[in-house]
């Protein structure tokens, strides 16, 4: 129980670190990619937020797995933002994001991966199959921000190398 409740205390407090990290990114940025990466992520860690406290509080109270608590969070879409974002600055200067944009990628890349094995870990732990699939879910998205985070930075250091990518992936069906 002790184990648990220290677990998701640990995850609120990411959880709403990054939240206002991307929140705060999004605003600073000057690069559309970089905002509109920062500002969807920066949602759906807000999300995570509120179902982990939601959880929290059940395990407080009850010391068990909730039944009531909703166990699904948004899909992410933060791939999709990212590459609508990227393919709408095509062509357009200074497309490649700023050094500060590139340090909060980097950063950003840092804790999505450190989020995904937490989240993977918790899964690991737990024998009941709705804690092992929640946790699971949020292992895979977190993974998901960590990839596009990686897509992000690729398009900041290498914008034309990224549309080559893009456009070689879209060609061929892969």
């Amino acid at each position: 129980m002790e184990e648990r409740l220290n677990a998701l205390e640990i995850a609120l407090n990411n959880e709403m670190n990054e939240h206002k990290f991307y929140l705060t990114n999004a605003e600073r940025s000057q690069n559309a990619v970089g905002r509109a990466m920062f500002t969807q992520i920066a949602g759906e860690e807000l999300e995570h937020y509120e179902r982990l406290k939601q959880l929290s509080a059940v395990w407080t109270k009850e010391e068990k797995w909730p039944e009531t608590v909703p166990l699904r969070v948004k899909d992410t879409a933060v791939k999709s933002i990212f590459f609508n974002a990227a393919k709408a600055t095509a062509g357009k200067p200074a497309a490649a994001g700023n050094q500060d944009d590139l340090q909060a990628i980097r950063t950003a890349i840092d804790f999505e991966a450190k989020g995904a094995a937490f989240y993977a870990r918790l899964r690991d732990l737990s024998a009941d199959p709705k804690e092992k699939a929640f946790f699971g879910l949020l292992a895979d998205i977190e993974h998901e921000h960590f990839t596009s985070l990686k897509d992000t930075e690729e398009f900041f250091v290498n914008p034309g190398g990224w549309f080559q990518k893009a456009e070689k992936s879209g060609l061929d069906g892969a």
